[in-house]
């Protein structure tokens, strides 16, 4: 005699194909899983680029002697004389320094010095070209024209600093800065007096 397996074929086929699919979601889903968790802590692990970063603590660079040989050369040793840490004052064409609103106002009162003299403000100043060019950019969007200006500075390399001015009085220079300050921009007061040879 002969049997007739055409039913029970049926069953058992329809059986696989349903526990497949649930197999393949859950392996989906626990895959999906592990790639949220490894980018979120990925993310957390990173630094913001968008953050100021605090400055590195100072390392002394004399190196430092055992306890007992230090207590001996207390009273004789001096602290060197040190060298000071920028020397592009000394580099660039004329002269610049940090000014105070002081000296701006003083500026300002005597017109023979004024001539000679201009005020600025630094915006920032960049190794990389393209960070300078973002930041007069952004400068641009607050109705602020800046420059850049390159120099190249021996063991440095090139920076570009943005600049801002000449400014000839003291309420436009003073409503540029509050401009700025109120937009997050940190400036400083540069005052450039031009060369004698020029």
């Amino acid at each position: 005699m002969t049997k007739d397996y055409k039913g029970s074929e049926r069953k058992s086929g329809g059986r696989k194909g349903g526990s497949s699919l649930l197999v393949g979601i859950l392996i989906g889903l626990i895959l999906g899983l592990g790639i949220a968790l490894g980018v979120a802590w990925y993310i957390n692990k990173v630094p913001s680029p968008f953050l100021s970063r605090p400055a590195p603590p100072v390392r002394s660079e004399a190196p430092k002697a055992p306890p007992d040989i230090a207590r001996s050369d207390e009273k004789t040793v001096k602290a060197p004389e040190s060298k000071p840490r920028f020397d592009f004052y000394k580099i660039l064409p004329g002269t610049e320094e940090p000014a105070t609103d002081q000296q701006l106002k003083d500026a300002q009162k005597g017109s023979t010095a004024s001539a000679r003299e201009a005020f600025f403000l630094q915006a920032g100043a960049f190794q990389s070209a393209p960070d300078a060019d973002n930041l007069k950019a952004r400068l641009a969007l607050l109705g602020i024209e800046a420059t850049i200006q390159t120099t190249p500075l021996p063991d440095k390399g090139v920076w570009h600093r943005v600049r801002i001015g000449p400014y000839t009085s003291v309420e436009e220079l003073n409503r540029a800065r509050d401009t700025l300050k109120q937009n997050g921009v940190e400036t400083t007061l540069i005052k450039v007096r031009e060369a004698a040879n020029r």
